[in-house]
């Protein structure tokens, strides 16, 4: 037993001093490019007038340097601005399983975070605590805000409209956790969260946890007392709540406590991609239904993940839930694999009009439902 640790200890001191967290990236977030998707002069033009908004990226999770443009991964600041990119939604992933079953895994099972949090030279605090690693990434965009004017961190209503009336050339970015887990099980630590700049919470990832059922975790409950607990007082205090990851019986309960809308961040549509990733239709027809926005993803949980696909999906769920539901919540950089960055993101401009998705259609869905909504529900100030 021994000698294991000695050797694993070895091997995270080799990973961190050679930068194999940059191959292991490399192989983790990739843009497969077999084909040409070419943009014709109309999608292009229309491309540069839109007020592009993306829901869900975890790009917070690697060592790269945001700053700067990469080969590797999805996004970093030079590719959001030259996708046109005005606000992007970064969420802190604070714990995965190996593997990230769709159909089930068991809360005990192997966290890769903790390998990578280790392998990347992140503080030693974030070691061992997911409140930590949370607050931690957070510290990170607010380093990349103080030192660069091109980045704003947007915590309320009128940090939006200050943005929206400044320079096209920067870019908006909102904090959002990614599952509960940085709670570690007390709701106090709602409070440094929100302190930390977090206005968006998702309750789930891929494990049950103590809020209640992961949609990709073993038990399939609903919310605890405590989830209970933590979404009425997320709620008071302003958060908006993202039901991607939980379970079918969670989205139910939410449904039924709070009367504030509540984003799906990143997803597929089960009638187009019969997925265990996916919920049902009928109940993002719910969540529609109380004034939710639903974020259409870029990788495998829409089956084609071309941006014939792509587009596809997002057609089907305009004409499933209305065009002023459905957005973009691509989920780059989270593990996947995609056909285009965010530097390319006028391919899928060009795939809706292909789409025949009418110009006013694709404007409200590349951006301006998801700039409505949170103007609507973010703190005032």
């Amino acid at each position: 037993m021994k000698k294991v640790l000695i050797y694993g200890l070895l091997l995270l001191v080799i990973v961190a001093a050679f930068g194999v967290p940059y191959v292991v990236e490399d192989q983790m977030n990739v843009v497969q490019r077999d084909n040409v998707w070419p943009v014709t002069e109309r999608a292009r033009n229309l491309h540069a007038t839109l007020r592009i908004a993306d829901l869900h990226a975890d790009t917070l999770l690697w060592s790269r340097d945001f700053d700067d443009a990469s080969s590797i991964g999805h996004v970093d600041l030079p590719r959001l601005i030259e996708g046109g990119v005005t606000l992007q939604v970064l969420a802190a992933v604070t714990k995965s399983p190996a593997g990230q079953n769709y159909e089930s895994n068991a809360t005990d099972t192997r966290d890769n975070i903790t390998l990578l949090t280790v392998a990347q030279r992140w503080p030693v605090r974030t070691w061992g605590s997911l409140l930590e690693r949370a607050l931690y990434q957070s510290e990170r965009l607010h380093e990349i805000e103080a030192a660069n004017d091109r980045l704003v961190i947007i915590r309320s209503a009128a940090d939006l409209d200050g943005h929206l009336a400044a320079s096209a050339d920067r870019v908006a970015a909102l904090l959002a956790a990614e599952g509960a887990h940085p709670l570690e099980g007390d709701i106090d630590n709602l409070e440094r969260l929100w302190d930390a700049g977090y206005r968006m919470l998702g309750l789930h990832h891929f494990f049950d946890n103590r809020l209640g059922g992961s949609l990709h975790g073993q038990s399939g409950a609903g919310l605890t007392p405590f989830g209970q607990e933590v979404v009425a007082t997320a709620v008071d205090m302003g958060f908006i709540i993202d039901l991607a990851h939980s379970s079918s019986a969670v989205v139910d309960d939410v449904l039924a406590l709070s009367d504030k809308p509540v984003v799906v961040s990143h997803t597929g549509i089960h009638g187009t991609c019969a997925s265990p990733r996916n919920i049902a239709d009928e109940q993002m027809q719910r969540i529609a239904a109380a004034g939710g926005l639903v974020g259409i993803g870029y990788w495998d949980a829409v089956c084609d993940i071309t941006p014939r696909g792509v587009a596809r999906t997002i057609a089907y769920a305009v004409d499933l839930l209305g065009d002023d539901h459905v957005a973009l919540g691509s989920d780059f950089d989270g593990s996947t694999t995609v056909t285009f960055d965010t530097a390319e993101l006028a391919v899928l401009t060009q795939a809706l009009l292909d789409a025949e998705l009418d110009e006013a259609t694709v404007r409200k869905v590349m951006g301006e439902n998801q700039l409505a909504f949170l103007t609507k529900h973010l703190p005032a100030d």
